[in-house]
């Protein structure tokens, strides 16, 4: 693979000196920043004006599927601003229909690739990104039901919006509080670290749906709109549900007439090498809010599939929300070329094969060789290392190791996903064999350092 040929922008040399003074970075306490200026990236890789170069194991923010500066991609994006920029929400426009018809069309399959028979999904709402979609998505199921509570994980992330952050259970929603009234949190499945003092997967599965239930009883039942949940649980670890619990949710949904929505923000659009990471179990949900995949960003676009009894509701009433973007037809285009190339290029299969052949094989060496990494979990190009300063102990890595592995990749060729005491292995879905293979034996090679800090 070769670097894109492109001229240097005029604006290289004073990049970072605009960005320390000008940019406010999310997420971030400004004064310690100190940002790589990137000049140019191409497929799995990326690189600075300096000529270093890394292989993106991050795929930026685990939303770049189809990598950098796929050609059908960029071409979409010229044709269709040849031919139409900017269109409000109220006209109908091709490429929005288009993408709309594609996505539902996607969530109506099963995990073999088949049409399920139901149609049970039918439109979609588009936004500007993924925290709009699961904002709307709760404003959907809200109108739906004529509820107002709504339950959510702790572990999660939802978006940084009001209504999403309020959602997310991780620490980050701290600062953020007091929430919107009505959010409700409970713990998800998580057998490494259990909540229920479980000794297996199926224990618990069985004691983290026992605890949802109690959580309904005493919230009650009949004034829960929605529960809103990550299929598989992205930042705050690559949680993979057990089997079974999924299934347990859509029950509980049903028995109480409780909206199930699916964030498939992170997960979706094969991350897990399905359209959907909930189409590797058997447990439809009645709206799925996505984004970042669907066109790996290109343009920002999100999104919310909505189920034929939900959509069938706002028949006669109108629809208490809407975004000057909403179906963007750049965004919309991008979406458009992006699953034709999914189809066309078979990156569903290339992630399954990524995830059986390449990496899972190599993590699962790295945990036998690497006295640190407590545990190695993923599915499709969806994996994480948890590392430890004790095995028995399940004590974190602690943030000062953490950051010298992540140099230690970096200095190498290898650009990491460091969340607390994890590394999240998640490059592009089409990334080849050969980079993936030289992108694992760089965290190899890295985690030695961590190895030192065993205690």
């Amino acid at each position: 693979m070769t670097k894109l040929e492109t001229d240097p922008s005029p604006l290289m040399e004073s990049a970072y000196t605009n960005d320390r003074a000008r940019v406010f970075h999310s997420w971030s306490a400004q004064g310690a920043l100190d940002p790589v200026v990137m000049a140019g990236a191409l497929g799995s890789k990326m690189w600075d004006a300096d000529g270093n170069t890394w292989i993106d194991f991050t795929s930026q923010l685990v939303n770049m599927n189809l990598g950098h500066q796929h050609p059908k991609m960029i071409q979409a994006i010229k044709d269709q601003a040849e031919v139409l920029c900017m269109v409000s929400p109220g006209f109908a426009n091709d490429q929005r229909s288009e993408a709309a018809r594609l996505i539902v069309e996607r969530a109506n399959r099963d995990r073999s690739g088949a049409a399920r028979p139901d149609g049970h999904f039918e439109k979609v709402f588009f936004t500007n990104a993924g925290a709009e979609a699961v904002e709307n998505a709760v404003r959907l199921a809200k109108g739906y039901t004529g509820r107002l509570k709504v339950l959510s994980m702790y572990r999660s992330y939802h978006g940084g919006t009001a209504m999403a952050i309020g959602l997310t259970g991780e620490p980050r929603r701290l600062e953020n509080e007091p929430a919107m009234p009505g959010l409700v949190k409970f713990w998800g499945p998580y057998p490494y670290r259990s909540q229920f003092y479980s000794d297996s997967d199926e224990q618990e599965c069985e004691r983290a749906l026992q605890h949802l239930r109690d959580t309904i009883v005493f919230e009650g039942g009949n004034k829960i709109a929605a529960i809103v949940l990550e299929s598989v649980v992205g930042t705050n670890g690559v949680l993979i549900p057990p089997d079974g619990y999924l299934e347990g949710v859509r029950a509980l949904c049903d028995e109480f007439g409780i909206v199930m929505i699916a964030d498939e923000v992170m997960a979706g659009f094969g991350r897990t090498g399905q359209w959907f990471a909930w189409h590797n179990w058997d447990a439809q949900p009645d709206l799925i809010s996505f984004a970042k995949g669907v066109n790996s960003g290109y343009v920002p676009l999100g999104g919310v599939v909505i189920s034929s009894a939900i959509a069938a509701s706002y028949d006669d009433r109108v629809f208490p929300g809407g975004l000057t973007y909403s179906g963007h037809p750049l965004a919309c285009a991008t979406a458009v070329a992006s699953i034709n190339i999914f189809e066309e290029e078979g990156v569903l299969e290339q992630a399954r094969h990524l995830g059986s052949d390449i990496i899972g094989p190599a993590l699962s060496r790295m945990e036998q060789s690497h006295p640190s990494i407590g545990l190695v979990r993923g599915i499709g190009v969806f994996w994480v290392i948890e590392l430890v300063k004790n095995r028995a102990t399940r004590e974190p890595m602690d943030a000062a190791t953490m950051g010298r592995v992540a140099a230690e990749c970096k200095a190498r060729g290898m650009w990491p996903m460091v969340v607390a005491n994890r590394i999240t292995v998640v490059p592009p879905c089409n990334t080849p064999d050969d980079v993936a293979t030289e992108g694992l034996a760089i965290l190899d090679e890295a985690l030695t350092i961590a190895d030192s800090a065993i205690s």
